[in-house]
């Protein structure tokens, strides 16, 4: 069951950057006016809510199971480590603690990702002016 939580989780994590990078590029396109970074950061303002509250409503529903509670809805009756709970925790708390990590690598992983080309682009024009400079071209 962990296997199939690992899938699981790599599409819903997968999803999320997807979801995240199309924002990216609309508002680059959209925004032209605007800097790279601000542009970035407006991306991670607009998507914050959505990957927040789909990582919050998985992992609250799951956390019962992850936990080891059973609970019936048509039976009316909560179990504490039942047939159900054996069977399926496994996959729960995979997804729960895997959900909240990689929320956290989606937050702020993919927009320093996303940063990163161009930070090193400027760092090697700043670079390459300095070595460009007329006094060093004086000097040799």
């Amino acid at each position: 069951m962990t296997g199939i939580a690992i899938v699981a989780l790599a599409g819903i994590v997968v999803n999320n950057n997807i979801v995240l990078i199309d924002t990216f590029n609309r508002l680059k396109s959209e925004h032209a006016e605007k800097t790279f970074d601000e542009v970035v950061i407006m991306t991670c303002k607009q998507r914050l809510r959505p990957i927040l509250l789909t990582t919050a409503t998985t992992v609250f529903g799951l956390m019962p199971l992850a936990m080891g509670v059973s609970v019936d809805v048509i039976a009316r009756s909560v179990e504490i480590g039942s047939r159900v709970v054996n069977w399926w925790q496994n996959l729960a708390s995979s997804i729960v603690f895997g959900l909240a990590f990689s929320t956290i690598l989606t937050l702020i992983f993919t927009p320093a990702a996303l940063m990163l080309p161009n930070k090193i682009r400027q760092w090697w024009d700043k670079r390459g002016a300095k070595f460009n400079s007329p006094v060093n071209q004086i000097s040799s």
